[in-house]
């Protein structure tokens, strides 16, 4: 057994050793290239004649299903027009029933009612202090003139989430129970759902629905349906096997097992799927107002369209408000889900089972009825709202005249010394060699089946055409994850040695976790103004969190036996650190950076909206000119970037932890 290990260390020394060679004659290649690139000018731009039409044939396949399949889309809009219609009715505008003179107009639920059942429904589920937390968002909402926008955007997620939720769980049942599914259609396809850019999601719904409520319903739909496949698959496989012995013991049918045993054993997971759900769908709807949502998204889109920045920060902070109630109370729904206890008295009348409920609804019907002749209970009136445009408006000009100088000097100098000569670098790197290097770090990471996919799917972006956008993107998602990182890494390592600083940090990364990612926008547009260096600052804020959390989250499970086994054998707290809880945490330290990567590729993306010139801007402008084939094929380029980064980031994770094991 000797003999075997060492000869097995001896090999894998080999193979280290062999590569520490093959790496610098590749880089060395590839400089070469680059130098000679007059004498191989394809080899280092793509060849314009070259360029594979994509976005062309996927731009004809959209006309001709425009033009064969109106009457199915029609259809669907119609059917989904109904219930999205009665919730925009039933929160935001109001019901009328008949016409002309002999119409009767009905209120809309009373904004009074709405906030006294959202303090209900978070005393139930989190005491007092969560009751207080969602009524007081809500009723923020309401004393800031944001009650109609935010009902808006309401409605489409009280529509759009019971229908991802079951379509996720349905999908997630079957990809459970057929493993060849999952690996050949479920995951791919989850993988495309989650790396593709929101905005990529609207020009095919902009194209076959028009610009309406449901386009963005659809769109929100597809985007935040994957966490729930996901968590139920996760949720399934969790299930204790003496769980599922007991049931097959019972004499359950396969039916009755899944329904009345797995899925309810698995609800803690589900519910988290369900939280998952909710944030992802309320940050689609901010994005979908752009194809006829309405609500706060469109409150913000037209005030940084107009460079009001105190109305965009306002708005902004209403969806802030909104997603932090919605947050916190699916949140305590998940934790008292999974410590419920089955047992209701179905012979008791409803309002005794269900009480807290029974109180809302009556919360609600009475300040809705008290409306009718009370009308400070149907809309606030407009001398009791308040508003912060006029601080923020200060407080951007302060700014302007006592910190103009300097802030101008960080930008300018950044952009100068930095940014610029990062992105010349990234856009001048050559398409072959990029695929070559690439390719490389797949073979010795995963394989041959990995350095075909990441070689093909880096190929993608130089054989469309788009190879100098991809560049761009890369250069400034690059930078935004390398900063994010360089921070985000040494505050999870303090916050893993410290409990105060984990206490104090805690809050603040949840508040950012829940920020839609337009509200990231706002504030550095007011100090930065548009351009590279405010899509940079945004996008650090955005993607800081994973990098601090699972940092964190790996000191911490470091075992404990390991540390008192490093502690008796002599180490010093430096040692025990470097040598022992670093090493063992490296695994999800990756998977931090991986989370990363992709939050600063979904938000540069986005900063496509100040200005930054890169794959984001072609599906903004794609979006503008309903052009959904060059809209496609650069959310494609986008999610390829994502899957890339993803793969050979989870190769390398899983080498960590074998190399741990071994």
């Amino acid at each position: 057994m000797a003999a075997i290990a060492s000869e097995t260390e001896a090999v894998g020394r080999r193979a280290i050793n062999r590569w520490h060679a093959i790496w610098p004659l590749a880089l060395l290649a590839v400089a070469a290239l680059f130098l000679m690139r007059d004498m191989f000018p394809n080899a280092v731009t793509y060849p314009s004649d070259a360029v594979v039409p994509l976005a062309d044939w996927i731009s004809a396949i959209m006309v001709w299903l425009k033009s064969n399949i109106s009457w199915l889309t029609r259809t669907i809009t119609a059917v989904l027009d109904v219930p999205l219609d009665l919730a925009m009715d039933l929160l935001a505008k109001g019901f009328k029933i008949g016409r002309g003179l002999d119409a009767i107009a009905l209120p809309r639920l009373s904004w009074v009612g709405i906030c006294a059942a959202a303090f209900v429904a978070g005393r139930a589920y989190g005491g007092n202090r969560l009751g207080f937390l969602v009524g007081g968002c809500f009723l923020y909402i309401a004393l800031f003139g944001k009650w109609t926008s935010a009902m808006l955007t309401l409605a489409l997620i009280v529509i759009a989430v019971p229908f991802c939720v079951m379509t996720g769980l349905l999908v997630g049942i079957w990809a459970w129970r057929q493993p060849w599914a999952n690996r050949v259609l479920v995951s791919p396809a989850l993988d495309l759902m989650q790396t593709i850019p929101t905005f990529a999601y609207l020009i095919p719904m902009l194209l076959l629905f028009g610009n309406s409520p449901v386009s963005a319903m659809i769109a929100t739909a597809i985007f935040a349906t994957p966490p729930m496949v996901r968590a139920t698959m996760l949720g399934l496989s969790r299930v204790p096997s003496e769980i599922v012995d007991f049931s097959d013991m019972a004499g359950c049918t396969r039916s009755q097992k899944l329904w009345r045993v797995l899925v309810p054993a698995a609800q803690p997971t589900l519910m988290v799927g369900v939280n998952q759900v909710i944030m992802l769908a309320l940050n689609m709807v901010i994005i979908a107002s752009m194809i006829g949502a309405g609500g706060l998204g469109y409150d913000v889109l037209l005030a940084l369209r107009a460079l009001k920045v105190g109305e965009a920060m306002e708005a902004g902070l209403a969806i802030v408000a909104l997603a932090i109630a919605l947050d916190r109370l699916s949140q305590a729904i998940a934790v008292r889900q999974s410590g419920s206890k089955p047992g209701s008295n179905d012979a008791e009348p409803i309002w005794k089972r269900y009480p807290n409920l029974t109180l809302a609804v009556a919360l609600v019907v009475a300040a809705t009825l008290a409306s009718l002749v009370i009308p400070a209970f149907a809309q606030l009136p407009k001398s009791l709202t308040l508003s912060t445009a006029p601080f923020w408006k200060a407080a951007l000009n302060w700014v302007t005249i006592n910190l103009f100088d300097a802030i101008e000097v960080f930008r300018v100098s950044l952009i100068l010394y930095v940014l610029n000569p990062l992105r010349a670098f990234c856009e001048g790197f050559p398409w072959l060699g990029a695929v070559f290097l690439l390719g490389l770090a797949g073979f010795q990471l995963g394989g041959i089946r990995l350095a075909l996919t990441v070689a093909l799917l880096t190929a993608f972006c130089a054989v469309t055409g788009l190879w100098e956008k991809t560049m761009a993107t890369v250069y400034l998602c690059g930078i935004s994850a390398f900063v994010a990182c360089l921070f985000g890494i040494p505050l999870g390592l303090v916050a893993a040695r410290s409990d105060r600083f984990e206490r104090f940090i805690t809050p603040m990364i949840d508040t950012l976790q829940v920020l839609p990612s337009f509200c990231f926008i706002i504030p550095v547009v007011m100090l930065f103004r548009v351009g590279d260096v405010t899509a940079m600052i945004a996008t650090v804020a955005f993607a800081i969190v994973p990098a601090i959390r699972y940092t964190n989250h790996g000191i911490r499970q470091v075992p404990p036996s390991l540390v008192e086994a490093a502690l008796v054998s002599g180490c010093t707290r430096r040692q025990l650190f470097w040598r022992v809880q670093l090493p063992v945490a490296l695994p999800e330290i990756m998977l931090g950076i991986n989370q990363t990567i992709l939050m600063a590729l979904a938000m540069i993306i986005i900063c496509a909206m100040i200005g930054t010139r890169d794959l984001g801007q072609e599906v903004f402008i794609a979006l503008s000119k309903a052009d959904s084939g060059r809209g496609i094929v650069a959310g494609l380029a986008i999610a390829f970037i994502g899957i890339v980064a993803d793969r050979l980031f989870n190769a390398l994770s899983a080498k960590r932890r074998s190399a741990i094991a071994g």
